[in-house]
């Protein structure tokens, strides 16, 4: 049987108010609400200071913390934290060439359950010291891992993406039975000849954005959006090396392995790799 404020006030011969105000004041209740926002504050510092109401939910409801969103929200609000806001689309491809373009095949098809399957790629800078470096990734979109990038300080399809290609390949032991699709936009790295070569040797079908549209390359920009709000912007770097390992931890011991997504309900890629893992097996 449950009972009500008004009733448990008759009892204790206090009123509502009074009950309430009691409440509040209760050691183990005041206890249990310290240690939630200790919690939050304790996620968010770890997260570099990136997660939000949504992702600190969700990391509380891993632990058996089942916290609503909004309740979050006011402890953030109580603690003065806030994540930063991503940035918005910033176009950088140069399209400018005489190369054939293939068509959009993926058309913004982001759920996909088999890895191997869809590889999605692009291109940004980081500036360093009076120059800039070229960051290229190429991410899985079934466990929206991060399967192979490289920092390059030109823009030659063979220092940008035929690197990074050659690295997911080799990391994901690509073969021509997977009938992978490679989707980017229509930046030249993508289109030119050495590159389309090297992908058409592993079977895969080529598939690019429409013009101008960066939202048919969506999770691409949304890495580069994430990192830089997460972590480049925070820095200044004097050297390549310096940016190479930062880039490297990044990805590697935070992105692909920490970092929970809500595209993968909460979970890190890492965690979805191996979910879809053992449903091949099963």
């Amino acid at each position: 049987m449950q009972y009500t404020v008004e009733m448990m006030s008759k009892v204790l011969g206090v009123s509502s108010s009074g009950f309430y105000k009691w409440l509040k004041i209760n050691p183990k209740i005041a206890a249990a609400k310290a240690l939630v926002k200790k919690q939050v504050a304790t996620i968010f510092k770890k997260s570099g200071n990136s997660y939000g109401s949504p992702r600190i939910a969700l990391e509380m409801n891993k632990h058996g913390k089942h916290i609503s969103k909004s309740t979050i929200s006011r402890i953030m609000n109580s603690l003065n934290i806030q994540a930063r806001p991503k940035r918005k689309f910033i176009h950088t491809t140069n399209s400018d060439h005489q190369f054939e373009i293939p068509d959009n095949k993926l058309n913004r098809n982001f759920n996909v359950e088999t890895i191997n399957t869809v590889w999605v790629s692009d291109i940004t800078y980081i500036r360093v010291a009076s120059h800039w470096m070229y960051l290229t990734v190429i991410i899985d979109l079934a466990d929206r891992m991060v399967v192979g990038w490289t920092l390059s300080n030109n823009m030659t399809a063979k220092d940008t993406i035929i690197n990074a290609f050659e690295k997911a390949v080799k990391q994901r032991g690509l073969t021509r039975d997977h009938n992978l699709m490679f989707h980017s936009d229509r930046g030249v790295q993508y289109a030119c000849n050495e590159f389309r070569d090297l992908i058409q040797s592993y079977n895969c079908i080529q598939s690019m954005s429409r013009k101008g549209n960066c939202w048919d390359n969506a999770v691409s920009e949304s890495f580069f959006k994430t990192i830089k709000t997460e972590k480049l912007d925070k820095y200044i770097f004097n050297n390549n090396k310096t940016l190479k390992t930062f880039i490297f931890n990044y990805i590697d011991g935070w992105y692909n392995t920490v970092r929970i997504h809500t595209s993968l309900n909460g979970r890190s890629p890492l965690d979805k790799h191996f979910e879809l893992i053992k449903k091949l097996a099963a």
